[in-house]
């Protein structure tokens, strides 16, 4: 089986809300949308955004959708980017979980959550390089 992920789905209490976070924030356009979900087309898989309880009802699983009990990682290519990037995020409705500093095993990085509390990691790696059309490299 190959080692791959194709598309992350995120539980949203409010589609406009968040996509208005998406769009401002990151500057992301989706591929697709309806009443119900959002897509956005990443560089090698899909990010979705899902109404709740939609997702919860596509999953048969009620009451389980919840955040915070993971993060989405959003690197940049400098470390003068970081803050940048996490105050963009928050004019566009984002709440600050953690401000940029250097973490003990290098690199600088801060979190912002999303609308619906999922939590975003803002980093720079001088050792994750990124090429030309976003992919992340483990470098070190």
């Amino acid at each position: 089986m190959q080692q791959q992920i194709s598309v992350i789905t995120l539980g949203i209490a409010d589609l406009a809300v968040s996509r208005r976070f998406y769009a401002e924030g990151f500057g992301w356009e989706p591929v697709f949308e309806n009443e119900s979900i959002v897509f956005y087309q990443m560089n090698g898989l899909m990010l979705g955004l899902f109404a709740q309880e939609e997702l919860e009802a596509d999953m048969n699983r009620t009451g389980l959708v919840r955040p915070g009990a993971f993060t989405l990682a959003h690197n940049v290519a400098g470390k003068e980017d970081v803050e940048p990037a996490m105050e963009r995020l928050i004019e566009a409705g984002g709440t600050l979980l953690r401000a940029a500093d250097a973490p003990p095993h290098g690199g600088f990085r801060g979190y912002v959550a999303d609308p619906d509390d999922h939590a975003w990691e803002i980093a720079w790696n001088p050792g994750w390089p990124i090429d030309d059309e976003g992919h992340v490299t483990f470098g070190l």
